[in-house]
């Protein structure tokens, strides 16, 4: 029963998990659609038409810039991604803790059998010998 509800417990951990994952790649995305609209497309079109050479550096300094910063939450996304995942090693150290405890449970309830069966002998023992005591007399 309690190792029942402790992959109980495991699987629903594992579910949160995969939520929080599903619904921050949902935000990324969200992200990303509602940061390329923010260039400003119509301002930049229109410095971009201009003929001043000034306004064309603008043009390109605002790209560059908001290519960096969309990089950057890229990358900080796809860190926080990474942090969440468990390595081998823990996932290995986790399965082994869950085969320790069923061990202990298993090994619990044989040593409560043998117990069980030690009784039944004895009782068996006696009953034969009260039988055998019985027909003695007879």
């Amino acid at each position: 029963m309690a190792e029942r509800q402790k992959i109980e417990q495991g699987n629903s951990v594992d579910q949160q998990q995969s939520a929080a994952k599903e619904e921050m790649i949902g935000c990324v995305i969200a992200l990303e659609a509602a940061l390329l609209p923010c260039l400003p497309a119509r301002e930049l079109q229109a410095i971009d038409r201009s003929a001043h050479p000034s306004h064309q550096i603008d043009v390109e300094k605002h790209a560059r810039d908001f290519m960096e910063a969309a990089k950057k939450l890229q990358l900080y996304f796809i860190g926080l991604q990474h942090e969440d995942q468990p390595t081998k090693e823990e996932m290995l150290r986790k399965e082994i803790a869950v085969m320790e405890e069923e061990l202990k449970t298993k090994s619990e309830l044989i040593k409560k059998h043998e117990s069980l069966m030690q009784g039944w002998r004895k009782e068996l023992k006696d009953q034969f010998d009260k039988h055998i005591t019985e027909l003695e007399r007879v």
